[in-house]
């Protein structure tokens, strides 16, 4: 029996027991074994030598967002809109067959935007690519859902299933659960406040299923048995999702505001060109870019070359700032003048612990070399010691 087969077997063995008290110890270890054996579909197989086309691209530039959507709802259209690239667009299905990568030109930063193939149900058990489709969204800061607004809900918890089986969480928070494994000592459980959904029986026997005799658990949060195998796992990625519903030209006005209403929601219209400047103000502030400008001592600020950072690529603090430049400058570092909206005042005199936000002007002073010896006509130029008794004694004359 393949791995498919047995996570089938298993989800119908779930899909038959009741859920109730007495069951939920036998739901959780269904659980983890699900999530085992989808662990293990997305590993390579043995002996593979990685070979065929890939759909990876080189990342450039400041961010990356990935469009994900079904078939035919405007992804390539999307991207040609947007950047300009010509991906190919047409009336039936499956016309993108790789990875289109095009540029944003957006507030001085550039944004890398991928047009990935469609996928369809069951992508996450490889049908249609559908593994390497997912892989590539993988790597990016957020993923673009493109829906049709003229279809159905389940659209979108079709997609949201397919994405969380192979392990992206999408618009969620890793859960605030410590875990770490050990030698010796058994497993130790604790938590910080009542838990409703886990007990310590519960987790002894998950932990027992993955074959895990020492470990520290600490539940800081009333988490869900889901939760915990995600923490187990390790391999989660927790992602920003915005909703995308295209051709609202072909829908009625009161379905468009439904749509627009719902959180984390845009809606545009390719064909008419609708709503795209709302589209990226809200890519915008999902992937949270600040841009900090540079200022030279006794010069103006230099508008034009922002250096971008961001929480999920470094952090936004002024230490970030100084290994954005250069890794050896923050021992250099004196203090450092900000501007904007993240000083009290203008400016103010800041240390490496600073958190800036967009548009703020930054200045570095560095420290001075400290001079040896006096100043002036009592420089001393020579490199002997400084004390007598240290310096070398020459050898006595021969007489």
């Amino acid at each position: 029996m393949g791995i498919i087969e047995k996570i089938k077997e298993i989800e119908a063995e779930m899909a038959r027991t009741q859920k109730n008290k007495a069951t939920e110890y036998h739901l959780g270890q269904l659980k983890a074994k699900i999530a085992k054996l989808r662990t293990q579909l997305l590993e390579p197989p043995k002996g593979s030598s990685g070979g065929g086309e890939g759909f990876e691209v080189t990342k450039f530039g400041h961010g990356r967002v990935s469009l994900i959507g079904f078939p035919s709802v405007g992804k390539s259209t999307l991207l040609t809109m947007l950047t300009g690239t010509h991906s190919e667009a047409a009336s039936y299905e499956f016309t993108t067959l790789t990875c289109i990568p095009g540029i944003i030109q957006y507030n001085d930063t550039k944004i890398q935007l991928l047009d990935l193939p469609g996928i369809i149900e069951g992508a996450s058990e490889g049908k249609g690519r559908g593994r390497q489709v997912i892989a590539v969204a993988k790597s990016s800061d957020i993923v673009l859902m493109v829906l049709d607004a003229s279809k159905s809900e389940g659209h979108r918890q079709i997609l949201t299933r397919e994405l969380e089986a192979v392990g992206l969480r999408l618009n969620k928070r890793p859960p605030q659960i410590y875990f770490k494994r050990k030698k010796t000592g058994g497993i130790s459980f604790n938590s910080t406040m009542p838990l409703t959904h886990v007990d310590e029986k519960l987790c002894y026997q998950i932990l027992h299923e993955y074959k895990i005799h020492n470990a520290e658990v600490l539940f800081r949060e009333d988490a869900t048995v889901d939760d915990l195998i995600d923490v187990i796992e390790g391999n989660r990625k927790y992602m920003k999702c915005v909703y995308v519903y295209n051709k609202i030209d072909v829908v009625g006005i009161d379905d468009v505001d439904r749509l627009a209403r719902q959180p984390k929601s845009v809606v545009i219209s390719c064909n008419l060109k609708l709503n795209f400047d709302r589209l990226l103000a809200r890519m915008w502030e999902e992937m949270g870019l600040v841009r900090v400008y540079t200022k030279p001592q006794g010069q103006q600020p230099d508008f034009t070359d922002p250096v971008v950072l961001s929480m999920d690529r470094g952090g936004c603090t002024v230490e970030d700032f100084c290994n954005h430049i250069h890794r050896s400058l923050v021992k250099d570092v004196k203090y450092v003048l900000v501007w904007g909206t993240s000083a009290r005042h203008y400016p103010q005199h800041c240390g490496l612990s600073q958190a800036l936000q967009d548009e703020d002007v930054v200045q570095i002073v560095k420290k001075k070399e400290k001079d040896e010896g006096g100043r002036g006509r009592f420089k001393s130029h020579s490199t002997a010691p400084a004390r007598i008794s240290d310096r070398e004694k020459k050898a006595p004359l021969k007489t």
